[in-house]
């Protein structure tokens, strides 16, 4: 924290417009996934989004700030029916937060991404917790973020750790005005030496809100004290018995090697919807878990950066959770809860991984990607093949090889915009069928310094 900084504060100023339009019922996937919610299912849209920003800037030094607002109008729409086309237009902030740092202290307030994991954000399938795949959720969040050295260890080890409350105010239908609560604290041993050893645990819980069926679920500070400490209670029975809200907890495992200008990563993913809690590898759901691997470098430009990962979910703990008066404590159906009907999601999107969803969570995936820069020419692959089995209660076989390709230029000769196209497509019984392209123009600039 000593070490002289002599980065100024930035204003900066950020546009972009994006069109798709594709050939099924829906955009490819790898468009709209993990997106913060950006990108529409449906098969045609187009975004406007304008923004302000201004960076953190003084990492070494006591006191540093941040915050971002960024508007977005969107206009989608179907062609199936060109007599009545289904037309949706919608105006949001994609953020509108405000983030300070005391010392080694981090206060984030409004709507800003959270995201979990030791991927590659660009090259992964998106973490089982949060992926950004959603709309980013309003909330306040105090703690370390980043890590952060252990007084008097030089450095060798570092600790996170933090406590969020969010408001997922989407409103859904059967659960209106439902409460997050997020704790999450890791561990990383190595340092400066070339490899490193990390472990992260990440508790949530949805509490509170006010349902159709049941009503007021619980909104006070006994409530939440029964969601932060995963205990029994509120006044309904399936509460009472077991914990008051829908918990998930969510471990990762990783593993950094790194050199001059390289690094490899290999982590380790899982969640968990039954309690006790078990380390990772050990409890009754150990075979499923996303694995991956990626490297970066940049000696050499053209490829940056790979990226493999396998997900599986089709364990869960066995098939039954009861059956004739036995609890085997199976058919864990993650992101589901009978109460919270709308489960992990937020404006319908997953919250996890975007390679789930409600009705299909027993997955079985393979997903790599490809990044680099040829001459000023910034490309990305992606592919991922799913082979998907419903769930336990509505088994329902299907699979989808999901496919993009992406290149990015800036050019300074036309005012210093940035132009992209990507190309993607699904193929397979999931969504069909199905083939687009996305064009984008954006550019970023500087208001101030001081």
């Amino acid at each position: 924290m000593a070490q002289p900084d002599t980065c100024r504060d930035t204003l900066l100023y950020a546009g972009a417009v994006s069109v798709v339009t594709s050939s099924g019922s829906q955009a490819p996937s790898l468009f709209w996934h993990n997106t913060d919610g950006d990108i529409a299912e449906l098969p045609h849209s187009g975004n406007l989004s304008l923004g302000i920003i201004k960076p953190a800037t003084r990492p070494n030094r006591w006191f540093d700030y941040d915050f971002g607002v960024v508007l977005t109008g969107r206009i989608s729409g179907s062609h199936h029916n060109i007599a009545h086309p289904q037309i949706e237009g919608t105006g949001y902030f994609r953020e509108l937060y405000a983030h300070v740092r005391l010392y080694i202290v981090d206060i984030t307030a409004g709507i800003h991404p959270i995201r979990t994991g030791a991927a590659d954000k660009d090259l992964g399938s998106g973490s089982l917790l949060f992926s950004g795949n959603a709309h980013p959720i309003p909330r306040i969040t105090v703690g370390i973020d980043q890590w952060t050295a252990f007084p008097g260890l030089f450095g060798y080890v570092e600790v996170k750790g933090g406590l969020t409350h969010g408001w997922l105010d989407d409103n859904a239908p059967d659960v209106r005005k439902t409460q997050l609560h997020h704790k999450f604290a890791g561990g990383r041993i190595g340092g400066k030496l070339p490899v490193n050893i990390a472990y992260e645990f990440h508790h949530v819980a949805q509490w509170g809100g006010y349902s159709a069926t049941y009503g007021d679920l619980g909104n006070n500070f006994n409530a939440w004290v029964n969601a932060f400490m995963v205990r029994s209670g509120g006044s309904m029975a399936n509460d009472q018995i077991n914990a008051q809200g829908n918990h998930i907890g969510y471990q990762e495992l990783s593993l950094d090697v790194k050199g001059d200008r390289w690094k490899v990563s290999a982590y380790w993913q899982i969640v968990n919807e039954d309690g006790p809690i078990r380390f990772i590898g050990t409890g009754m759901n150990k075979p499923d878990g996303l694995w991956g691997i990626s490297m970066q470098q940049s000696h050499w430009p053209f490829i940056q950066g790979v990226t493999y990962e396998f997900i599986h979910t089709t364990d869960q703990s066995g098939p039954f959770h009861d059956k004739d008066g036995c609890v085997y404590g199976g058919n864990d159906n993650y992101y589901n809860n009978s109460i919270y009907t709308q489960g992990w999601t937020y404006y319908g999107r997953i919250i996890g991984s975007p390679l789930l969803n409600l009705h299909n969570t027993r997955v079985r995936a393979h997903h790599a990607g490809i990044k680099g820069d040829i001459y000023g020419w910034r490309y990305r692959v992606l592919c991922t093949y799913a082979d998907n089995y419903g769930t336990y209660r509505f088994p329902a076989k299907s699979n989808n090889t999901a496919v993009l390709m992406e290149v990015k230029k800036r050019v300074p000769q036309a005012w210093d915009l940035e132009f992209g196209i990507a190309l993607a497509g699904d193929f397979g019984t999931q969504y069909g069928n199905q083939f687009g392209g996305m064009i984008t123009v954006s550019k970023q600039g500087i208001i101030k310094k001081w």
